[in-house]
């Protein structure tokens, strides 16, 4: 997702002031082109109108189905926290059923490995996100190879209950990540963002009064600026005020033992 997207702050900036433009650049134009507000074109209104609500109804469903495919990918990547705590608990656990010194082993890399599952929710910079994701992947192959050796070893249903473990703490792992890349797509922003301006124009061009004076312009490009930054917060799991706290992760690593 571009940069942009990813700072509700500034989206609800630039979303304020293009649609202030836009309201303003309206009504600008409806006083050199003041038709529609003549008394003796009252059907030319009522026809004004009706375009007018219908591209708001317009803006009003692209702007609610916006907001709920935020929700939607807020609501996988705290699901798929859950999941990825589950697996790495059931895993210490079936770790226990390996030999000694490989158990020992397994449980302290799966301790360290936790610790970085949550610093990968609570890193907000590239390079912090960077060196969390090459510690993971380099725990996630020092995990994998310590189970395939006991594996290669002990052909057993039990440690084949471990390494199907681990391959589920691996997993879910992936699946985190993907939904942390799984965004609402550019074009609908661009096309929210193009239906937002036609509105602003519309009201600016229906208004009457003097311009200077109708601060009534600012209402709508105040509320979907507050819309856009609202759903872009919630999509943006680094960048706005709403963040996914790991609960079960850290709940996790409270509950084990200290290595």
């Amino acid at each position: 997702m571009p940069s942009p997207l990813r700072h509700p702050l500034f989206l609800f900036i630039v979303a304020f002031v293009a649609m202030s433009i836009g309201a303003y650049a309206g009504a600008a134009l409806m006083r050199r082109h003041r038709q529609i507000s003549d008394e003796a074109h009252d059907e030319a209104r009522d026809e004004f109108n009706v375009v007018q609500a219908a591209t708001l109804t317009l803006l009003a469903l692209m702007i609610g189905f916006t907001f709920s495919m935020a929700v939607s990918r807020y609501d996988q990547r705290k699901n798929y926290e859950e999941e990825e705590a589950n697996a790495i608990g059931t895993e210490y656990l079936r770790a226990g059923l390996l030999p000694d010194t490989d158990a020992q082993r397994v449980q302290t890399l799966l301790r360290r490995y936790l610790d970085q599952r949550i610093h990968y929710y609570q890193a907000l910079d590239d390079d912090s996100i960077a060196r969390v994701n090459a510690a993971t992947n380099q725990l996630e192959t020092e995990l994998w190879t310590a189970v395939r050796n006991v594996a290669v070893e002990r052909q057993t249903p039990v440690i084949a209950l471990a390494v199907s473990g681990m391959n589920d703490v691996i997993n879910t792992q992936g699946y985190t990540q993907a939904s942390w890349w799984n965004h609402i797509p550019v074009a609908a922003w661009s096309l929210m963002l193009a239906i937002g301006l036609f509105c602003n124009v519309m009201i600016g061009y229906g208004t009457r009064g003097q311009i200077k004076r109708n601060a009534v312009l600012l209402v709508l490009p105040i509320v979907i600026g507050l819309s856009f930054a609202l759903i872009a917060d919630i999509d943006s799991p680094r960048g706005g005020l709403i963040r996914l706290v790991p609960v079960n992760l850290i709940a996790l690593s409270q509950s084990l033992a200290p290595g």
